[in-house]
Order: structure tokens, then sequence, then C-alpha cells
């Protein structure tokens, strides 16, 4: 595990290990990683996320939805200085975890935290943003075809989801490869990330934004006479 986690983080291991130490203790504390989750912070957390940084493009920018402790949005922030990250996370003791590690690590040039939905860092509602990046990611978020709704807006033309899945995930895209391409998205593919590296390896869908779908138009309430009920049309 040692050496699979320098070939992932290379020089910047010290500052994987900073991060790992949180997670223990704060993140324990704070209910962001379950107890027994912090034996096995590094191979079930750190280097899995780490593993997915090869299928990001060199100086990418990265959405992180439903970024919860920050993986793999800060994982990724840690292993390749080159990309500037945005974690997503709507619960607000979560995203305040989030503020507090990125000010400690000292990674906020690269990173900055958003709280709301994935619909309102699209849309920019909330008066900040909308944000957009070459790649999104998420991990053990939704089932497939929540997550592209969720996710594939936030992605520019031709950016892509890079979704963390497990076994299931061939299974995942047969069910809902269809609703996929309604929603703008090329043919989903499963990627092996850190073959060489983790046993076992980093299962990935990704799914390319091939169109821009724009969401329906919301339905007009119905219109009450003066006596509260509905006008009949």
């Amino acid at each position: 595990m040692a050496a699979a986690a320098r070939a992932l983080f290379g020089d910047r291991l010290d500052l994987a290990a900073g991060y790992a130490e949180l997670l223990a203790t704060d993140g324990v504390v704070r209910g962001l990683i379950g107890p027994r989750e912090a034996p096995r912070i590094w191979d079930r957390h750190l280097l899995n996320c780490a593993a997915v940084a090869e299928r990001i493009p060199e100086g990418a920018s990265v959405i992180d939805v439903g970024s919860g402790a920050g993986l793999p949005g800060l994982v990724l922030a840690i292993a390749r200085p080159d990309l500037t990250v945005t974690l997503v996370e709507p619960l607000a003791r979560r995203t305040s975890f989030l503020v507090e590690t990125v000010e400690r690590l000292g990674l906020a040039r690269t990173v900055r935290v958003f709280r709301g939905r994935a619909d309102e860092a699209a849309s920019g509602e909330t008066g900040v943003g909308p944000f957009s990046a070459d790649v999104v990611t998420a991990r053990a978020v939704a089932p497939l075809d929540r997550l592209a709704a969720w996710c594939l807006p936030l992605a520019v033309p031709g950016g892509r989801l890079v979704a963390l899945k497990g076994a299931s995930a061939a299974d995942e895209i047969a069910e809902h490869a269809e609703v996929v391409a309604k929603l703008g998205g090329g043919e989903p593919s499963v990627h092996l990330c850190g073959t060489d590296v983790i046993d076992p390896a980093t299962t990935v869908v990704e799914i390319v934004r091939e169109r821009v779908v724009r969401p329906p138009a919301a339905k007009k309430a119905p219109k009450r006479s003066r006596g509260g009920r509905k006008r009949a049309r």
C-alpha cells in the first residue's frame, strides 16, 4: 500500500497523509467517515479515488458532485495540482469540513467549495455560478440515470462525467443507457483505473456530454377564480 501511495501521490504524499489524518480524526468525530472506515482510509478511499486521476486530462477543470468529505474531489486536487476543482455539497456540516480542510492543506488556490445541489450549481440560481467543467466526478452518489441528470448539465459540451462505480457498473449501463442518451450523453463506457498499482482497480463509468438538452419548461399553475376554485377550461 505504501508503494501504491507513492506512485499515485508522488511528492504530494505528505499532503495526502495530512488529509488522511483529518479524515480519521475530525472526519469521524463530525460523522463524515464511519469509525470502522478509519483503518481503511488509504486503501478504500484515498488510493481508490487517486487512481481516477489517470482519466482526467492535464490542466482540466473538475466539479465533484456530492463531495461529502472530499471524495474524490479533494483527493484529485492533492494528487494533481494542475487541476482546478470545485466541490459541490449541499449539507452545511460537510461544507464546513471541506472549507476548513482546504484551508489547512493550503489548497485554496486550486479548490473552491460550493454549498448547494448540482442543479443549483449548474443554473446559478443561488447567485453563485453557474459552474461548468471539463470533467464532472461523483462517487457513491446515485444510480446512473439520476447521476447523469445531475452531472451532465455541469459538463461543458464535449466534457464528461466520470463516475466511480463498483461491480454493478455494467448492469447500470444496460438499465440506464436510454435515459442517458435522452439527457444528451453519449454511450457510457466502463474503465478500470490503477490496474498496475492497486488491487482491486477502481471502476469508473464515463459519459461524454454530446449535446445540450434544455430542461422542460415548468408547467404553469392553473388559474383560480376569486372563490379559490380552479377555472374550467
